[in-house]
């Protein structure tokens, strides 16, 4: 048997988002024949991630292969996570990790978003008047919002394009401009007719849904203009094949995270201060044996 898989999800509080988490980890079970799958998050709900590592470790193991089910490299993948597992290292003698990377903008997630594009846009595909706002969670890490503008421009001169959708604008749902009715006004501004609101979120939860709840505001202020919600992207096989090749390249140590400018290595202009922070994991409910800690350090090496 090869090292186990275990997924690690940020939590939410809305139980179809917990139930898709689920759904995918079961899909990843079915998947390998050759490895044990589990998952846990980090915040907001059950399992907590302890949970997951905790069964796997009374299973006789004492190696697993961590990827975390973040779409961006921001805290929680570049603080978080490694916190967690450097806790559980504590916490299980003899345990060893190795730490894959996020998902980020990948072909294989960039051709999902074009499939979520054609949900909405139907048989009759797009026109010149047809726009996409891509809208991520959005972060206070500069490298982080800047992989959703990196997504957005990929998803324009590739998906989007073959669509014939005139253009991608990103936006965010949180901590970081522009916000969903600011992307959704700037594209009107622009001259397009209909827009394909594009949540950039691997699950539903409180911030799909908050990202529809705008989205639907702004287009009853503005009857003339076609604003339309793609789904999120969902368990799918799409999203497996991304995982069990993150999967792949942290086993076999080929681990390829950009330091050049990530603010908790690089003295970023505007953002000195998060150089060196510590990797401190989040507090989660069920487990109540640490404190509340927030702050976020970097490592690769793990």
């Amino acid at each position: 048997m090869r090292p186990p898989l275990l997924l690690a999800g940020h939590g939410t509080r809305d139980d179809k988002g917990v139930a898709e988490f689920t759904a995918f980890v079961e899909r990843l079970g079915r998947r390998f024949d050759d490895r044990e799958v589990a998952g846990g998050f980090i915040e907001l709900s059950p399992p907590p991630l302890t949970d997951a590592v905790g069964d796997l470790y009374a299973k006789g193991h004492r190696k697993v292969v961590a990827v975390p089910m973040m779409l961006v490299a921001a805290g929680h993948a570049k603080g978080d996570i490694p916190g967690a597992l450097a806790r559980e290292k504590e916490r299980h003698d003899g345990l060893e990790y190795v730490y894959g990377r996020p998902l980020g903008p990948h072909s294989t997630m960039l051709r999902l978003l074009g499939e979520r594009l054609d949900e909405v846009l139907g048989g009759g595909g797009a026109d010149e008047d047809t726009a996409v706002l891509l809208v991520g969670r959005g972060s206070t890490d500069p490298d982080a919002n800047s992989e959703v503008a990196k997504v957005a421009r990929l998803l324009q001169e590739g998906q989007a394009k073959e669509r014939g959708v005139a253009f991608v604008e990103p936006a965010f749902i949180s901590l970081a401009w522009p916000s969903v009715p600011e992307g959704l006004d700037r594209i009107r501004r622009l001259g397009a007719k209909r827009i394909v609101v594009l949540p950039y979120f691997l699950f539903s939860g409180v911030l799909p849904d908050r990202v529809v709840d705008q989205s639907m505001e702004y287009a009853s202020e503005h009857p003339d203009l076609d604003v339309r919600c793609a789904p999120v992207i969902g368990d799918c096989d799409g999203l497996a094949d991304m995982i069990a090749e993150r999967y792949e390249e942290a086993l076999q140590g080929d681990i390829r995270m950009n330091c050049d400018t990530c603010v908790y290595r690089i003295a970023m202009p505007g953002f000195e201060d998060k150089v060196g922070a510590p990797q401190v994991p989040h507090h989660h409910p069920d487990d109540p044996s640490h404190g509340h800690g927030h702050g976020h350090g970097h490592g690769h090496g793990h």
